[in-house]
């Protein structure tokens, strides 16, 4: 039997993707709105690099049977998992900079938001700012951006693993 090819262990993988999804940003919402750390605009990017995984994960655990979807979900949770990895990467990297090199502070995403056109709003959200190199909270001693960036790998070997395992549509 190879791994992630039957439904049960597929519905397993997908299950433990979405639930994960559904955790981290919990966890991230919590911190927002409990602890009131501030999300900073690459943080808020990666919640929706989450959504999308989560998303497809969802779609993948629907459509355990048909080869087809199965191959989109993986991919989609691909795509997400690697727009993750540039944003999580992008912060990891800001927040090793010397202090002289970090870049100024925005005045915000709510500025940019009344100020910018929605295709400047995305490509600063991508971009970030001074406020993402802030390191707020850590565990075992890696930030936010380092466990985001640990997660987005993972995700990505596993919706590529998913992917590689599809079974082939049998004709009838």
């Amino acid at each position: 039997m190879v791994l992630f090819t039957q439904p049960p262990q597929r519905r397993i993988v997908w299950a433990a993707g979405l639930l994960s999804v559904v955790s981290l940003l919990s966890y991230g919402y919590y911190l927002q709105y409990v602890q009131y750390l501030d999300p900073c605009p690459l943080c808020i990017t990666q919640r929706m690099f989450y959504m999308i995984v989560g998303v497809a994960s969802l779609c993948g655990l629907f459509a355990i049977r048909n080869p087809f979807w199965q191959r989109v979900a993986a991919t989609v949770a691909a795509i997400g998992s690697v727009g993750g990895i540039a944003t999580a990467g992008r912060q990891v990297w800001l927040q090793h900079l010397p202090p002289d090199q970090v870049p100024e502070c925005g005045l915000g995403l709510q500025h940019w938001l009344q100020t910018e056109s929605p295709l400047s709003v995305l490509a600063l959200l991508f971009k970030g700012d001074g406020n993402c190199a802030e390191v707020q909270w850590t565990f075992l001693t890696l930030s936010i951006g380092e466990w985001s960036l640990i997660w987005f790998v993972a995700f990505l070997f596993v919706s590529i693993a998913l992917l590689l395992r599809v079974p082939a549509v049998h004709a009838r």
